[in-house]
């Protein structure tokens, strides 16, 4: 038949949408239909997700992830794995009347590659459900396909978002130039961490490098990368973060080729990619604790399986990791393994914020500044007043705030000079403003104490930001250089933003300062 035809090669194409309303013209034919939805399910993670929808004869937007409470989807998951064939759903279950959004029965197919549970179709039929369920496997099969390779791509993008490799000596995004291996601060505030560097470069010890976000953590691990024995082998680095609990047995190890649904070809783990060289453990925390256990039998063996494979294979890679985390601390809650820490912190080094370092805020600054010609406007020295404030701010962020205010700053400045004042989100002070004078952070930075600082609500930072770029412009919205251009929106959605927010712009064009902080 023509419209299975056309299913057949919406799903070769990979085209989710198309298949779907081929799909709902398979059925068509057969069953007048109201709707058609496409789940896809994730026994392991226990999440089931609408990743298509077909109604009335258009795509509709999917509703994505479905909040299901925890045991009435265990029961729906069984169910699903039980069937093999097209049932009436029972609306009077709450865990259909949550994934299915209807008030009449409802034919669902599970759809499995290999006998292996990938998803579920849902058929709203045009009128009463007939009484013996329509043979609707026939034409939702290849669905099951597609489901696979979508999960497939997904596993693929997550793997790869969260690792990259670089051949060959490791390089630095804080370096003086590209022609030098300095390390900006390397002769100042990060003497004593550089001296450290020296000494652990040339042994295998495994590494742990703890500091704040954004302190530098990236750059010092390609260095000692660089002046180690592996220069020339690779340099991997993974966020641990950044992968599902589900995929991190197949990103440490790898995984052969049909081992589980989706897994189209083979795949190397992070160990394999990093043999004869550096693996960099970004955010080592993160890990849960069954991939921890995983972690150090490689450590101590240093053998691994991929996954569905049989074959041991030896890896040889030096292990840098790093966190912002209290790794310590986690150890005595019982969040990260004692042996693994023991196992990761050979040698223990410790990068200081950017407060602790301000010698090296000027130089920063400057090397940040020579790199905004990327940015499309001519590159401007810092003056004597842009370091001083820029000294007066306590860095929360660390250097990679400090960048970002850099860009900032030459974007506001328009390669005239570096509006340093608006880019920090306080009023411009006048060169006779002596520094004693100046505020010692700006409006919404958290105090520099011990105690941790209150995260805001989206509302709360977007109204701070508003109103330190209104403060920047002195109140104007439209125009050239206005509010609305450098925030990137059109006029008349930030004036709505701001009716929502309460934000009054004319204050701004009075005072041309910040208003009063918002009481905590």
């Amino acid at each position: 038949m023509p419209a299975i035809q056309t299913l057949l090669e919406r799903v070769a194409a990979l085209e989710i949408e198309g298949a779907v309303a081929a799909a709902a013209a398979v059925i068509g034919e057969r069953l007048p239909i109201a709707r058609l939805d496409l789940f896809e399910l994730r026994p392991a993670s226990s999440d089931v997700r609408e990743v298509a929808s077909w109604e009335s004869g258009a795509m509709r937007r999917p509703r994505g992830r479905i909040a299901i409470e925890p045991s009435l989807l265990g029961k729906l998951l069984q169910w699903a794995q039980r069937r093999s064939s097209a049932v009436l759903a029972s609306v009077a279950s709450e865990a259909w009347l949550s994934l299915l959004a209807s008030d009449r029965g409802v034919w669902i197919a599970p759809l499995k590659v290999d006998d292996t549970l990938c998803g579920l179709v849902a058929v709203l039929p045009a009128a009463a459900a007939p009484e013996t369920p329509p043979d609707l496997l026939e034409g939702l099969v290849p669905l099951g396909l597609l489901l696979a390779h979508h999960r497939a791509r997904q596993v693929s993008t997550a793997l790869e978002g969260a690792l990259q490799r670089t051949p060959g000596k490791g390089g630095g995004r804080m370096r003086l130039a590209a022609e030098s291996s300095e390390i900006v601060g390397a002769d100042r505030g990060l003497a004593s961490v550089m001296h450290r560097v020296k000494l652990v470069q040339s042994s295998d010890l495994p590494v742990v490098l703890l500091g704040e976000t954004g302190s530098g953590k990236e750059i010092i691990a390609r260095e000692i990368h660089a002046g180690s024995p592996r220069a020339d082998g690779p340099f991997v680095r993974v966020n641990c973060g950044a992968i599902p609990a589900e995929l991190i047995d197949s990103a440490l190890f790898g995984h052969e080729r049909g081992s589980f649904t989706g897994a189209t070809h083979q795949h190397k783990g992070w160990f394999e990619r990093a043999d004869g060289g550096t693996l960099f453990l970004d955010e080592v925390g993160e890990l849960p604790l069954a991939a921890q256990v995983r972690l150090l039998r490689v450590l101590q063996d240093g053998v691994i399986e991929r996954v569905g494979g049989l074959d041991s294979l030896h890896v040889d890679c030096r292990i840098i990791a790093a966190t912002h985390r209290d790794l310590p601390g986690m150890v005595e809650e019982g969040s990260f393994r004692e042996d693994l820490w023991f196992r990761l912190s050979a040698f223990p080094l410790e990068i200081p914020p950017l407060r602790e370092r301000p010698e090296d805020v000027p130089a920063l600054a400057r090397f940040f500044a020579e790199r905004t010609a990327r940015l499309g406007v001519p590159p401007c020295e810092p003056t004597d007043e842009d370091l001083e404030l820029l000294l007066a701010y306590d860095w929360p962020g660390n250097v990679r705030e400090l960048a970002m205010v850099i860009d900032r700053a030459a974007i506001l400045g328009q390669g005239r000079r570096l509006e340093i004042a608006a880019a920090l989100g306080w009023p411009r002070p006048g060169r006779s403003t002596p520094r004693a004078q100046l505020p010692a952070r700006p409006e919404g930075a958290p105090p520099a104490t011990n105690e941790p600082p209150r995260l805001l609500s989206l509302d709360e930072a977007m109204q701070r930001h508003i109103e330190s770029v209104l403060s920047a412009v002195s109140g104007r919205i439209e125009g050239a250089g206005g509010a609305a251009e450098l925030l990137g929106i059109n006029p008349h959605t930030l004036r709505s933003r701001m009716r929502r927010l309460g934000i009054d712009w004319s204050r701004f064009r009075r005072s041309g300062t910040l208003p009063p902080s918002t009481p905590e």
